[in-house]
């Protein structure tokens, strides 16, 4: 174990210790709230549950405020969330188990007991949440394929039973600037029907400098509205409808590629690949667009059976747009670009994502009392996919949108007037048609008041059917004299995915726990002639088809609550071995993102502590560490090295002081850190990021129904990259910025 990770282990000790040795004093302290989760499918207490859960109530969420996912998940050990590309690009990794571009997501997401069936809906703004719970180690028995990494619960604010309102007004620097709404109440006067309806809108300039254009790459607005109706006519009954509509406008693709000799377009090919350059700027020259639309509709009924349990049926509707265009390879202004020393002119590229879905669950679920509880039930869920690629010719003129078929827009063509390709242009698309299934079922038995016994299984199928709709002449640029237009591809992916666990109480206040269990995720298609390109320019490990990842994940941890309920206390050490995992290439040849993979093993451990240390005083600390190594590659060089996307350490540190000080006025404050520790990007370990910490405080005035409050994040103005993405392995690769300091005014007034 390296002297760095033994230096934060010591950080959590003495703080522990310090606590324990501070909470005496304050006996008269109430403890912490008893918190309540869903993870297995059931209300229990999180301190009974056997799994590892972070939670964050309403309570937590406001405190904290949490507006977007990585504002969580910069609170939770061993998970990390990458931001990179476009809006529909975010990817979670949880104790080393990855995701990337057109992959399956590492993490099942559910939004009030729906899953989100497309991981381009994850990275959305949070409002009007009532508590996010995030679960670690394969969850794919209860949750289902994609649950390989954990799952996230995401549940929004009930309807109520009488008229409530709240609204929610704020502004940042770069006139950034924030305004929600919400408001609930019964529809008629039997308070049997009743609605909640929210909205966020959110519209920034932007804080990534563009230095070519001028202004910021990044600018965005988003309006976001949702509507939830609750019938309960009778507790036998709960019905429950609700319709989500999100609009988001921003742009994509403001990439840097270093550069040793700016003068040499060429030289990129051979500048080292260096996650930690910040100097070099964004020099696009087309400002681009990002819009991204997303749809969705779900019923969620639930039935008391006579004799006890319920029967739970989820139908869920979702569609997800995303066009996103803007500069390609190598992200500069014409004059310098390599493609036009190449070409005699410059590219751009468009991106066009259509998904549409419809899904249907049906489960039983057993009452919660007796020693032994059980859940069964299937799930069903019908996809529509389309995607295209290309890059077009850049005439100064703008980057205009394509979707599903070339264009020969003389101010931005891929085709020429006469249909023929324009030197380096390029399209691809593919469209797919999905159906997976799946039955699963969970049963628990309690064998006595201290020892309990939890197995699981669920089996899924996932039949993909892919066509190659890349028109003439394109498909003859693919270098694969297999691929034709009308090309049908068909793959069935299935898995079962067991998990055990057991559960000991020692004495009411620890729990000890302790399984294995296995996550599956589906594999899919790279688009058609992919393979033989990446093999004609020496990428090992991608073709046209990717394989379905398996993980087997082993266990065991602790929960504690202490000193009256003012101190929880938990740990877990884990280790995984994952068969086929995703890895990321970009093909400047056809400019294509594309999957390969690869076997790794992922190992380590995370200690948590959250404690109350005066009646206006709490805090919290958390340290993951996971140690990650390639098993096993088409390219067997990178055996041994580091996975890809691991940050090898987190540590999570923060604080929030409240004190009254006026009649009906409170002031608080609380301080936020993170740091993020070396993190590795592909397969070959060309480059890895150094450690980057993250500060961010919040301070202000509360009364009953109102709140004033000072915001910053990033206060240290760290400036460091999001991502590295390999353009070729061995040599350069993408940088995407992280965002810098932000900060600003919020205010709220309850109705």
């Amino acid at each position: 174990m390296s002297s760095f990770v033994g230096k934060r282990i010591a950080v959590l000790l003495l703080a522990a210790v310090g606590i324990a040795g501070a909470l005496p004093v304050y006996a008269q302290t109430a403890g912490l709230e008893e918190v309540v989760v869903t993870a297995r499918k059931r209300d229990e207490s999180l301190k009974d549950v056997p799994v590892t859960v972070d939670v964050f109530s309403q309570a937590a969420i406001e405190s904290a405020g949490i507006q977007k996912p990585q504002d969580f998940i910069a609170m939770v050990p061993n998970v990390t969330l990458v931001e990179t590309q476009n809006a529909g690009n975010a990817f979670v990794v949880v104790r080393g188990v990855s995701q990337a571009r057109n992959s399956e997501p590492s993490v099942a997401v559910l939004v009030d007991g729906v899953l989100e069936t497309n991981p381009a809906e994850f990275n959305q703004e949070l409002f009007d949440i009532k508590q996010i719970e995030l679960l670690k180690g394969p969850q794919g028995a209860l949750y289902g394929r994609s649950a390989i990494g954990g799952a996230i619960i995401i549940n929004t604010q009930d309807p109520s039973d009488h008229f409530e309102g709240r609204v929610k007004a704020g502004y940042g620097n770069d006139s950034s600037a924030r305004a929600q709404l919400g408001l609930s109440g019964p529809i008629g006067d039997s308070k049997t029907l009743s609605y909640r309806f929210s909205y966020n809108y959110y519209d920034t300039d932007g804080f990534i400098p563009s230095s070519y254009l001028g202004g910021y790459a990044d600018p965005a607005r988003d309006n976001t509205a949702r509507l939830r109706l609750m019938w309960k006519p009778s507790d036998a009954f709960t019905g429950d409808l609700r319709v989500s509509i999100d609009r988001l406008r921003t742009q994509a693709l403001y990439f840097v590629i270093p550069r040793s000799n700016e003068a040499n377009p060429f030289s990129t090919f051979f500048t080292p690949g260096d996650a930690n350059n910040v100097s070099t700027p964004i020099t696009v020259n087309n400002k681009g667009q990002n819009d991204r639309d997303l749809d969705t509709a779900s019923l969620k009924m639930d039935f008391a059976v006579a004799g006890g349990g319920t029967i739970t049926s989820i139908s869920a509707y979702d569609k997800t747009k995303e066009i996103l265009t803007g500069d390609a390879y190598d992200f500069r202004p014409p004059a310098q670009s390599v493609f036009n020393a190449i070409y005699g002119h410059d590219l751009n590229q468009s991106q066009f994502l259509d998904v549409k879905s419809l899904s249907q669950e049906l489960r039983y679920t057993s009452p919660t009392t007796g020693m032994f509880r059980w859940i069964a039930g299937a799930y069903f869920v019908h996809t529509d996919r389309f995607i295209s690629t290309g890059n077009l010719e850049d005439l100064g003129k703008g980057v205009f949108p394509v979707y599903y078929t070339p264009t020969s827009n003389p101010l931005n063509p891929q085709l020429d007037a006469l249909g023929a390709v324009i030197p380096g242009a390029t399209f691809l698309s593919d469209s797919q048609n999905n159906d997976a299934w799946a039955v699963f079922a969970d049963g628990t038995f309690e064998i006595n008041k201290q020892l309990e016994a939890d197995v699981a299984i669920r089996y899924d199928e996932d039949r993909r059917q892919n066509t190659t709709d890349t028109p003439h002449p394109f498909i003859d640029l693919l270098l694969d004299p297999n691929a034709v237009p009308g090309e049908v591809r068909t793959h069935t992916w299935s898995q079962s995915q067991p998990k055990v666990t057991l559960r000991y109480k020692p004495i009411g206040n620890v729990t000890l726990y302790g399984g294995w269990s296995r996550g599956f995720r589906s594999g899919g298609f790279n688009q058609t002639g992919v393979g033989a390109v990446a093999h004609a320019n020496g990428v090992q490990g991608v073709n046209d088809l990717f394989n379905a990842e398996v993980a087997d994940t082993a266990e065991i941890g602790f929960k504690g609550q202490f000193f009256d309920n003012r101190l929880n206390l938990g740990a877990s050490v884990f280790h995984t071995k994952s068969t086929n995992g995703y890895f990321f290439v970009f093909l400047p040849a056809n400019s294509t993102q594309n999957l390969g993979n690869l076997d790794a093993t992922y190992k380590g451990f995370e200690v948590e502590l959250n404690a109350r240390l005066a009646s206006h005083f709490d805090m919290y600390a958390n340290f993951g560490y996971t140690d990650s190594e390639i098993t096993n590659m088409e390219d067997r060089s990178v055996i041994g090295k580091q996975a890809p996307l691991v940050s090898r350490t987190t540590l999570n540190i923060g604080a929030q002081y409240h004190q009254r000080v006026a009649d009906g006025v409170d002031g608080t404050l609380r301080v936020d850190w993170q740091q993020i520790g070396r993190t590795w990007w592909e397969p070959y370990n060309i480059t890895s990021r150094n450690p980057v910490s993250l500060l961010d405080a919040r301070g202000g005035f509360e009364g009953q129904k109102w709140s004033a409050t000072l915001w910053g994040k990033n206060l240290a103005n760290k400036l460091y990259n999001a991502e590295f993405s390999p353009g070729n392995p061995g040599g350069s690769g993408f940088l995407f910025k992280a965002l810098p300091r932000r900060y600003g005014v919020e205010f709220m007034y309850k109705f």
